[in-house]
């Protein structure tokens, strides 16, 4: 799989781009503030897939609490996997990139945090950024947060979404939230399927040649070697230049202010 912090930079760039298009009325974001909100719960929803095994980084984020709840994701998505594959698919003895590896996962997810805002209200929001502000600080800081520890991780967690809830509006659209937390679920397969493993992101409902999870994947001479040379190289360089680039437009009045900068006054474009 994708290293985490690439999972989690493609997550913050994906959520940015989106964020400046996602209408009003959809939960899209109306201020500076909100915008980068929402790009952090997508660059945290990135990483959420990869808890369905004990051994993932972004399974130690919050110590022991996110240890378990890795276990109980990985025999759920064991229990799915067993009961959904077709003829072909063989057995598994582990969860590990089937059912949270999947559009359905993405759209479920997010369809539930929806619904937790709409009832519940600012005190959801507060639990969603927390969790996904720990999951970004362990996928970008990474070995910040493997020095310091998971209390640090949750700690910090915990104090950007209280920063958070300041500025964040009490009626702002719920439905942006949960399409923060799809879009990075979606953007963790999507990275998946670069690599040379590939991802069941249509499984099971579309199955291939009586396989129902059979693998979305770039053909061999495209795909990458997850964690080698050109994602440490090439991959995550570009996509950290990407985030800040794209950071720096999203402030309000940046594009303006850089219009400015670089073209002559009077000349019209």
């Amino acid at each position: 799989m994708v290293m985490g912090a690439t999972h989690a930079m493609s997550g913050a760039a994906v959520g940015l781009v989106i964020a400046d298009r996602l209408p009003i009325e959809w939960g899209g974001p109306t201020s500076t503030a909100e915008t980068f909100t929402f790009a952090a719960v997508c660059a945290g929803a990135a990483l959420i897939p990869d808890l369905d095994t004990t051994q993932s980084t972004v399974s130690r984020s919050f110590g022991p609490f996110s240890k378990l709840l890795a276990r109980a994701i990985d025999s759920i998505s064991l229990g799915f996997y067993t009961i959904t594959k077709g003829g072909k698919d063989g057995k598994r003895r582990g969860g590990h990139r089937t059912f949270t590896h999947t559009a359905l996962f993405a759209a479920g997810l997010g369809a539930g945090v929806t619904a937790l805002v709409m009832h519940f209200g600012k005190p959801a929001i507060m639990g969603v950024l927390f969790f996904a502000m720990g999951l970004a600080l362990r996928g970008l800081a990474g070995e910040f947060a493997k020095k310091k520890g998971w209390l640090v991780v949750s700690l910090l967690a915990a104090a950007f979404a209280a920063l958070t809830w300041q500025w964040y509006p009490t009626d702002a659209g719920s439905l942006g939230l949960g399409v923060a937390v799809a879009l990075g679920c979606v953007t963790h397969c999507l990275g998946d399927a670069i690599t040379k493993e590939g991802v069941p992101f249509l499984a099971p409902f579309i199955p291939w040649r009586r396989e129902h999870w059979w693998e979305l994947r770039l053909p061999s001479f495209l795909s990458i070697r997850a964690g080698g040379k050109f994602e440490k190289i090439v991959l995550g360089p570009a996509l950290t230049l990407a985030v800040v680039a794209l950071g720096v437009w999203a402030v309000d009045g940046a594009p303006e202010a850089i219009y400015d900068a670089f073209v002559p006054a009077g000349v019209q474009m």
